[in-house]
């Protein structure tokens, strides 16, 4: 369990704007408190708490409340987005891309602990890695990183939850610049592809490691990955719909879509023959094709 000690709210104001858009946003969706403390595994008193302003929630949290709630993070926290991540003492994923360009992916923001465990996971796999191993990556000992993280497993959450918390609001606002089904499909591949590419690492060790998740965190990030393919089931659809896209097999070609963009992150490398961007403009084409538009 991420610990609530450390704060990504530190002052009272912006405790008390992150409880309440909490509770106002689970009570929109008709979940109960007693429920989301459950997914959190936290007791419920301690959401109580998070929800009256008087416990504060660092970045994971937050980032795990977001996706039970199946709102970008920012939804969490508008008034004080910026300065919030810039005084996290967790120095996690910059995930912030609505309003931004979500084309742009500059480094990554990860702090020592998960930025060692995403180098272990890479390198020789979650059940490969140690604690010790992960500790000396980040210049820690053992109990030192056992005061950021409790276990090898919440760093995994951890680095998933945020990898899916970052594509999602970029998938967002990819598809807030269509005007019709299909160039919010265009769109939409598009982010897929460069996210696959630009953020490769990620991807790879999301795509390997679902296995290795326990149960709910399992079923929380599939239904992340769940969203992101549903967002282009529907435009695949409308589009099946009114002829400009002529597959008798919409469904079917949209899952292939999807398959055929995450997949970038088994086999992509920086600096080879493509970039980025010239790869995620081939797979436009391609998946253009792959679903009948010739326009």
């Amino acid at each position: 369990m991420s610990p609530v000690s450390e704060h990504l709210a530190t002052d009272d104001d912006a405790r008390a704007t992150i409880g309440r858009r909490v509770r106002q946003l689970r009570t929109a969706r008709g979940i109960s408190l007693r429920r989301l403390a459950a997914e959190l595994a936290v007791s419920p008193a301690t959401m109580s708490a998070v929800e009256n302003g008087r416990t504060g929630v660092d970045a994971v949290r937050l980032a795990q409340i977001a996706g039970l709630l199946n709102v970008p993070v920012e939804q969490l926290f508008p008034e004080w987005s910026t300065d919030l991540r810039q005084r996290s003492g967790r120095g996690v994923l910059a995930m912030a891309v609505v309003g931004e360009d979500w084309r742009r992916f500059p480094p990554i923001e990860l702090d020592a602990p998960l930025a060692a465990a995403l180098a272990a996971f890479l390198e020789v796999g979650y059940h490969g890695a140690t604690i010790r191993d992960i500790a000396q990556r980040a210049g820690l000992s053992v109990p030192g990183l056992y005061h950021h993280y409790a276990s090898k497993q919440e760093m995994l959450v951890a680095i998933l939850d945020l990898t899916m918390d970052d594509l999602q609001t970029r998938m967002l606002a990819a598809r807030a610049e269509g005007r019709d089904p299909v160039a919010r499909f265009a769109l939409l591949v598009e982010c897929l592809a460069l996210f696959h590419t630009h953020r490769r690492e990620l991807g790879f060790v999301g795509a390997s490691e679902m296995r290795s998740l326990q149960p709910a965190a399992r079923e929380r990030v599939a239904a992340a990955r769940r969203a992101v393919q549903r967002m282009v089931d529907v435009e695949v659809k409308l589009a099946a719909q009114d002829g400009s896209f002529t597959t008798p097999h919409a469904h079917e070609a949209s899952r292939a879509v999807v398959t055929m963009c995450t997949a970038l992150s088994q086999w992509f490398q920086a600096g080879g023959p493509s970039t980025p961007e010239e790869v995620a403009h081939l797979y436009v084409d391609l998946a253009l094709d792959l679903v009948g538009n010739h326009s």
